[in-house]
């Protein structure tokens, strides 16, 4: 089987293993709904806020790595073709993998398509689309590490680490002489898709911190 059917393949299954939603079922098992308390977000911020820190790094563990397992085994597929034969539909096919998961995750089919603000899910296919998103992968999670730090606002690390990923991801293929602008165009300009969706669905942090009501880190409520 070629290398773009398998990946035809995995588009669907990536959706669907996206679209399971951790966070309601990890606040389920703990007797809360977290559709209906707190921010009512069903990502790793709001359980962490309902249920404590631990609970935190499960969600969004959990949450990074069914974006991080679908894209990993695509990264693989796609290394095994030989690199004259991959061609911007082989990238895209890449991406779309990746892509989906995260849009399972933002738009569930579980939950009537509503879901997550895909941050930990974006991570994790950035972190799977080996090399190419990796390296500025990391150092998008370390800006967002960071910025959370600095202001304790995990909504600015995530708007910091999304709004960079794209320069991180320009300025890498600059220093490693990839072929941004050529094969791997695809991916530049996902890379911008990703930073905008992310943005758009933090519109709601954005005028809290304008407002100045935007929950700190470890505080509870809403």
């Amino acid at each position: 089987m070629a290398a773009e059917q398998i990946l035809l393949i995995l588009i669907p299954a990536a959706y669907f293993i996206g679209a399971i939603p951790f966070g309601l079922i990890v606040g389920k098992m703990r007797g809360i709904d977290v559709r209906t308390a707190g921010s009512g977000n069903i990502g790793a911020t709001n359980v962490g806020r309902l249920l404590g820190k631990k609970f935190f790094f499960l969600v969004f563990f959990l949450d990074m790595l069914k974006s991080f397992v679908p894209m990993l085994v695509a990264s693989i597929i796609v290394h095994r073709t030989p690199l004259g034969e991959r061609d911007r539909a082989m990238y895209l096919l890449w991406l779309l993998v990746g892509f989906v998961a995260v849009l399972g995750h933002m738009f569930s089919i579980f939950l009537r398509f509503k879901g997550g603000k895909g941050v930990a899910t974006s991570a994790g296919m950035m972190l799977g689309l080996v090399p190419y998103y990796t390296y500025p992968g990391l150092i998008g999670i370390g800006i967002f590490l960071v910025a959370v730090m600095l202001t304790r606002y995990i909504s600015v690390g995530s708007l910091a680490g999304a709004a960079s990923f794209p320069m991180l991801y320009a300025l890498m293929c600059y220093l490693r002489g990839w072929p941004m602008l050529r094969e791997q165009l695809p991916l530049l300009i996902f890379a911008m898709i990703m930073a905008l969706l992310i943005i758009w669905k933090h519109r709601g942090n954005i005028a809290r911190l304008m407002a100045g009501t935007e929950n700190r880190l470890g505080s509870r409520g809403a």
